[in-house]
Order: structure tokens, then C-alpha cells, then sequence
């Protein structure tokens, strides 16, 4: 038993990282108030092209590299018709998962002739890292050994994005600008800089996001293997109201229970019952966060009349 509870608490940090990383990403955009739900198919192209550029130049840096290139140039297309043409943001996001999805599978097809998914010994997988000093605890070195190097990036990134957004000029800003646009324009920021800077970095998350699930969390490349993690990732940005320490948090529990889910599997649940478990706990709970901010809106109402009557 112990040995299955560490086995679920380390592959969390597996579950949990492109999670992490997306909403992080999107954490920019949800200050600067702009209604990103394309992180889903952001982070498909990232893992699309992740292996593209692993398998063709036998590379996990220019599989990363490439990744990375295909989520800025989502992010170009997503600010152009957003930001440049001004189209609704909800719409556009829709195009671009869709596009995403349609894209990344006619590629697939017709680049590498299969259907479904593409593995191949020529697709090189990130490098993992073995953390000096941890081999001397037994539970904890099980635990947080070896993972691919983004999962530790990751974490460190959720403290640094804090950093940034409540600490630095550039975060209050992009605060500035998703509050109230026009007064921000009033004092010299550039709105549109400042939101197509976020759209940008979001871009460029949620690609790292689908790099670690093809080269990092398995090595392959199958259709629509984003599976709704950029959806779940919108909804825990949401839940925590954009706090990135909130959102490693509810990340690492989400993959504490998509971890478990697996391990359901072996004794003999039907693997759709297991698979709808992480999803299951985030409505929850979204429900239970909705709950509380309504009792809390109340109680702030009711304050607030009483403070009328004295």
C-alpha cells in the first residue's frame, strides 16, 4: 500500500505539470482580461510540433525549440484576430482549438502516414534530472527524482509568475489593463501591448505544456492528447481567481487524482469510470468555490446594508 501511495503522489507531479504550466500561462491573460480559451489548442500544436522537431532532427532541445516557435506564432494568429481585427475572444478561441485539433491530425496523417498516434525510437524525450543530495532520503528521493526536467521548472515558474504580476511593473500594468483599459490608456499604457504581451507568454506556456505531454509524459504523439487539460486549466484559473501559488496548489491535487485514477485501473474499474475521476473533483470543485463566493457576496451585502442603517 505504501509503495502505490508513493507511486500516485510522484506521477501527481506528471499529471500536474502541463496543467501548471497552461494556466500559468494563462494567468496572464485572465489579468488582462482577455477571454483565452484556446490554451487547449495551444498546448495540442505544442505537442504536435514537440515531436515534429524531436523525430526529424533527433533532438529534444529542437523538439522544445519548435514547440516553443508553434505556440508563439498561435499566439500571432490568436492576437490578430482578437486584438488587430477585434473579433469576440470567445469565438476566436473556438476557431483556434478547433483549428488546432483539425490541423495537428491532418499533419499527423499525412506527414507520418499513421492515424491515431506516432511513436517512433527517433523521437527523443526531454532529459530527467537527478537532484544531488535527495538519493539520501529513501520516501522523498522515490518521490521527487528523476522527473523530466520541466516538472521542476514548473514549480519554480508558479513562484516566479507570482512574482511578476504582483511585484513588478510590468505586473501592475497588466493588472491596470485588465481593470479598466481606458483609465490604463489614460496613464500612458498601451492596452493592446500590454494584452498581446500576454497572449504571447500564454502562447508560449501552454506550447511547454504540450512539449512535456509528448516528449516528457509519454513519448509519441497521438490526436487531441491535450484530453480537455487546457479546459481544466481555464477552470482552476478561475477557482483561484488567477493566483499562481493557488494554481500549483489545485494543479498538484488534480494530478494527485488523475495519478490515482490510473492506479484504479489495475483492479479491475472500468478505465471510463477511473478517467472521469480528475474531472469529476474539479466541477466539484468549481461548485463548492461558486458556493462559497455567493455566501460571501451576501454576508459583504449585508454589511454593507448595515453600515447604511447606523
Amino acid at each position: 500500500m505504501n509503495n502505490i501511495l508513493i507511486s500516485i503522489i510522484r506521477d501527481s507531479f506528471s499529471s500536474a505539470t502541463p496543467i501548471l504550466l497552461s494556466a500559468l500561462g494563462g494567468t496572464f491573460t485572465f489579468y488582462a482580461n482577455v477571454f483565452n480559451i484556446s490554451m487547449e489548442g495551444m498546448m495540442l500544436i505544442g505537442a504536435f510540433f514537440g515531436v515534429l522537431g524531436s523525430f526529424y532532427f533527433q533532438s529534444w532541445v529542437m523538439g522544445f525549440l519548435f514547440a516553443l516557435i508553434s505556440g508563439v506564432v498561435a499566439s500571432l494568429i490568436f492576437s490578430l484576430f482578437a486584438i488587430l481585427l477585434k473579433t469576440d475572444e470567445f469565438l476566436t478561441g473556438i476557431g483556434m482549438n478547433m483549428l488546432a485539433l483539425g490541423g495537428t491530425t491532418y499533419l499527423l496523417r499525412n506527414l507520418f502516414n499513421v492515424k491515431g498516434a506516432f511513436i517512433s525510437p527517433q523521437i527523443k524525450s526531454l532529459p530527467t534530472w537527478d537532484i544531488p543530495g535527495l538519493n539520501k532520503i529513501p520516501v522523498v528521493s522515490n518521490i521527487l527524482n528523476k522527473h523530466p526536467f520541466i516538472v521542476y521548472i514548473a514549480i519554480i515558474l508558479a513562484f516566479f509568475v507570482d512574482f511578476i504580476i504582483f511585484h513588478t511593473k510590468f505586473g501592475l500594468r497588466l493588472r491596470a489593463t485588465g481593470e479598466d483599459q481606458e483609465t490604463a490608456r489614460s496613464l500612458g499604457i498601451n492596452p493592446e501591448k500590454i494584452k498581446f504581451s500576454s497572449i504571447l507568454l500564454s502562447g508560449i506556456f501552454s506550447a511547454a505544456a504540450g512539449t512535456f505531454l509528448s516528449l516528457g509524459y509519454v513519448t509519441l504523439f497521438s490526436e487531441n492528447m491535450s484530453n480537455g487539460r487546457g479546459w481544466i486549466s481555464l477552470a482552476i484559473i478561475v477557482l483561484v481567481r488567477g493566483r499562481p501559488l493557488g494554481i500549483l496548489l489545485m494543479s498538484l491535487i488534480f494530478g494527485f487524482f488523475e495519478s490515482a485514477a490510473f492506479s484504479l485501473q489495475n483492479i479491475n474499474i472500468p478505465s471510463q469510470i477511473t478517467s472521469m475521476i480528475p474531472y469529476i473533483v474539479t466541477i466539484l470543485a468549481l461548485f463548492i468555490y461558486s458556493v462559497y463566493k455567493e455566501k460571501s457576496t451576501r454576508s459583504a451585502k449585508k454589511e454593507v446594508e448595515k453600515i447604511k442603517e447606523i
